[in-house]
């Protein structure tokens, strides 16, 4: 008896020939999709064609509160997630609750956002703390992300900025120029998949032709190679 945490990659092809063969191992007979933490660039039957399965779809409270766990038990159970499955603390706390309850697992990586950026011309040497933005709610519009950004500047750093589902590229832009944001960014859109990179100041960005899922870098202090990369790259 097991849990399995296998990350997808980036595109819904992305998953290893690894993470394939367990699928289709006799043992496994629940095969959950986690669908809370990214805006997928497929759909859940798209999935299920490509990877010839039945998923189960599985949100944040059935995640959080480590039913998974509890079924691995009893029987092989597989969690399937977007980009890398350590990506994300919930996925680790798993993990911390298999080694509590003496559960074994198994973790199958995969490419994620946080490599994928990059394909940027950028180093992935320079990036810094990794900040989130959400989508604002009446009474409720946090700021902190600002901050990290300050912090990694002052190091040189650049910043991933991630972006919460749901949250537009219109409204993004809007939330970023309320919190004061002046600098240049590059947005990733759709990274693994058919990249595209736009670069320049947030209000000549056009909305119509970010696709999600997308991600912002906000840069800090570039290399000379790094600005070579940036031309080379031609980004729009």
């Amino acid at each position: 008896m097991a849990l399995y945490l296998i990350g997808l990659g980036l595109d819904k092809r992305g998953i290893s020939l690894h993470g394939k063969k367990i699928l289709k191992s006799a043992g496994i007979k629940k095969i959950y999709l986690e669908n809370y933490t990214v805006e997928f660039p497929y759909t859940k039957k798209e999935l299920e064609k490509e990877l010839k399965i039945k998923i189960i779809s599985a949100d944040r409270e059935f995640v959080e509160s480590e039913k998974l766990v509890d079924e691995a038990k009893k029987e092989e159970v597989v969690l399937l997630v977007y980009g890398s499955p350590l990506s994300a603390t919930t996925h680790i706390s798993l993990i911390n609750a298999c080694n509590e309850k003496r559960i074994k697992f198994h973790v199958l990586h995969s490419g994620s956002v946080f490599d994928a950026v990059a394909e940027s011309g950028l180093s992935l040497y320079k990036f810094g703390k990794t900040a989130s933005l959400p989508k604002w709610q009446k009474n409720f519009e946090p700021k902190s992300f600002i901050e990290i950004i300050k912090d990694n500047q002052k190091i040189g750093a650049h910043t991933l900025l991630l972006i919460d589902i749901g949250l537009v590229f219109n409204d993004c832009k809007n939330q970023l120029i309320e919190s004061g944001l002046k600098e240049k960014i590059i947005v990733c859109s759709r990274l693994g998949i058919r990249s595209k990179f736009y670069y320049g100041e947030l209000d000549k960005i056009p909305s119509k032709k970010i696709k999600t899922p997308y991600c912002l870098i906000i840069l800090g202090k570039l290399d000379n190679y790094e600005m070579e990369n940036l031309k080379e790259m031609n980004l729009r």
